[in-house]
């Protein structure tokens, strides 16, 4: 016998919702598109949340409960799957959101900012997880990466802030070739107009950003989040008051970090090194 599919978890409760958001769309007459453009969602996204496919974002409820003139319905569905699609759910958002920012500012420790890296780069990074995805999955992930680097290449694009420990600039992750290689593509971004790198030098005496990295963005409304990673898991942050720290270690990891012309110097030093 074939093996059988591995359902997700709380797939009954994903269908539920989704048919839920159906249900409501037809009651008012309205066809897919319809609905999708007047809660200024794709349309491709609105179909995947109709079939279970994809997680009914709390923002996106409430426009939907709006729309549908529904009680609320929809957004206390949102909030209540269970937690099993809240920690993909933020990650899920946070792309949506960096594919539309005006402004992110990155902090990281371990590797180069997934904005900043090489193709190679980025393969040779997630060919490091544990236990070992398989190539599938490493090239369908490396695409996805590479394809956010899309906004870096918007008529106008977001203005960008990277702060990186010179430890993530050391490690030869991938080899001599893909060190080289990513070391030079970083100097060419340090040179764009509406890139600004820093680089937080090992050996320092006081250290903003000991709890991890996270991203600070802003949004087209001008609502500013925060989005972290840890070993198993994510969190969108929207809580101004948590923002605010968040803020406040990102202007002083700045500050504690090297100049623009330092670092500059340092990654020349770096690929003259390679």
């Amino acid at each position: 016998m074939p093996p059988r599919k591995k359902v997700r978890p709380n797939s009954t409760a994903m269908k539920m919702v989704g048919e839920q958001v159906a249900a409501g769309r037809l009651a008012k007459g309205l066809t897919q598109r319809a609905l999708a453009d007047l809660v200024a969602i794709d349309v491709e996204t609105l179909a995947s949340i109709e079939q279970g496919r994809r997680v009914l974002m709390p923002d996106v409820a409430e426009r939907l409960d709006r729309v549908l003139g529904l009680p609320g319905l929809l957004t206390v569905a949102a909030n209540k799957l269970p937690e099993v699609d809240t920690i993909p759910a933020w990650a899920e958002e946070y792309m949506e959101r960096e594919r539309e920012a005006l402004a992110l500012s990155w902090y990281d420790t371990m590797t180069v900012p997934g904005l900043l890296q090489t193709e190679a780069y980025a393969r040779a990074v997630l060919g490091c997880r544990v236990p070992y995805a398989g190539e599938e999955w490493i090239e369908l992930q490396t695409a996805r990466r590479v394809q956010r680097q899309e906004i870096l290449r918007r008529p106008t694009p977001p203005t960008l802030s990277f702060v990186i420990w010179e430890a993530a600039l050391r490690d030869r992750i991938g080899g001599d070739e893909v060190h080289r290689d990513q070391l030079r593509h970083l100097r060419s971004c340090a040179d764009r107009p509406a890139i600004a790198i820093q680089v937080l030098p090992l050996g320092i005496t006081a250290h903003a950003g000991l709890d991890g990295p996270f991203i600070l963005l802003e949004t087209p409304m001008h609502q500013h989040l925060a989005y972290s990673e840890t070993q198993r898991g994510s969190i969108l942050v929207r809580d101004p008051n948590e923002v605010s720290i968040l803020s406040q270690k990102y202007a002083m990891l700045r500050s504690q970090a090297l100049n623009f012309v330092e670092t500059r110097d340092l990654l020349d030093r770096l690929v003259g090194e390679r």
